[in-house]
């Protein structure tokens, strides 16, 4: 156990420092589109003067016929709304992003321990690290355009910064922190 907790903290460092590279430096713009100032406080205005509490909102509302209509003749949007704001470099926030990326990464330690004893190679158990973070960032990330018509270019952004993030994290533990195989059995 105490090594496994060794292997998470890693490879949260490890994803964190991914993460930090992904999204706080200017890389972290390539997925999204831009407004100029003008319109941002044109958009941030309307969204304050429409929208009371922080949520995720679908406009217009497809729940209703007038709604439904309104949706197929576009535009739509999901919003992901916050009412009050935060600091761009909020300290909570990195704290907090840690401290995800670590259980995370207990998980990912967690489910290759549990067949460490059956997958006894490093290629193995790589393997296994990798398909299951592809797997896991193609379906949170690569649904979004399929099922809600969003834009490609930022699923894809999502889909490689957290596909990286969950490949290194299951690669440190499986290279390093599980049990070492002799003659195809670990111990």
């Amino acid at each position: 156990m105490p090594r496994m907790l060794l292997g998470a903290i890693a490879a949260a460092v490890a994803m964190f420092i991914l993460g930090f590279i992904f999204f706080a430096t200017p890389l972290q713009f390539i997925g999204f589109g831009s407004v100029d100032a003008a319109q941002s406080a044109n958009l941030q205005a309307a969204l304050a003067q429409n929208i009371a509490a922080t949520g995720t909102y679908v406009v217009p509302n497809p729940a209703s016929a007038e709604g439904t209509v309104l949706y197929g003749k576009g535009p739509i949007a999901m919003v992901h709304y916050n009412s009050m704001g935060f600091a761009v470099a909020d300290m909570g926030v990195l704290i907090g992003g840690f401290v995800h990326m670590l259980v995370i990464a207990l998980l990912i330690g967690f489910a290759l321990l549990g067949v460490a004893s059956r997958v006894t190679d490093f290629g193995s158990r790589a393997r296994l690290a990798l398909l299951f973070a592809v797997a896991g960032a193609a379906f949170i990330h690569l649904g979004e355009p399929v099922w809600m018509h969003v834009d490609w270019a930022y699923a894809i952004y999502g889909f490689v910064a957290d596909g990286v993030m969950l490949a290194a994290a299951g690669l440190i533990i499986a290279r390093w922190f599980l049990p070492r195989a002799e003659n195809g059995v670990a111990v």
